[in-house]
């Protein structure tokens, strides 16, 4: 067997490597955390709304630092800054958010059922990504 790479895979490798390509999965990975506050920002009701809707009381001070913590974990996460930390808080906060928001299990069997079902562990996986960033990614070189 030949130890030899083909030139395609030492193209892909060194594209893995870029830090650009690292820095746009990062953003990427964070980019729910980065539309939602702003939807919020420009829909503030409509953030309370939501807040009122799952409980969170007083809606306006839940609103106001859901908004923040995002935005802020976001930035720490793409930057470097505190990164392991911040991907750590964001894990925890979305398996927090999706279990208050998408008890598929509580939803009688139809659409609605598995689009929960679908959402949850698309959100499982979100987690499971940014614990990622926070075990793997201190390997890297900070970018």
């Amino acid at each position: 067997m030949s130890t030899e790479t083909h030139p395609s895979t030492s193209r892909a490798a060194a594209l893995l490597e870029s830090p650009v390509v690292y820095r746009l999965a990062l953003l990427a990975l964070c980019a729910a955390y980065i539309q939602g506050p702003l939807v919020k920002i420009f829909d503030f009701g409509g953030a309370i709304g939501e807040m009122n809707h799952f409980g969170l009381q007083p809606a306006p001070m839940f609103a106001v630092g859901v908004i923040v913590f995002e935005l802020a974990m976001s930035a720490l996460v793409v930057s470097g800054i505190y990164r392991a930390a911040a991907a750590l808080a964001l894990a925890v906060f979305t398996l927090a958010a999706t279990c208050l928001a998408l008890r598929f299990w509580e939803i009688p069997v139809g659409m609605e059922r598995t689009m929960a079902m679908n959402a949850f562990f698309e959100h499982l996986g979100l987690a499971g990504g940014f614990v990622l960033v926070a075990t793997v990614g201190h390997r890297r070189k900070q970018v």
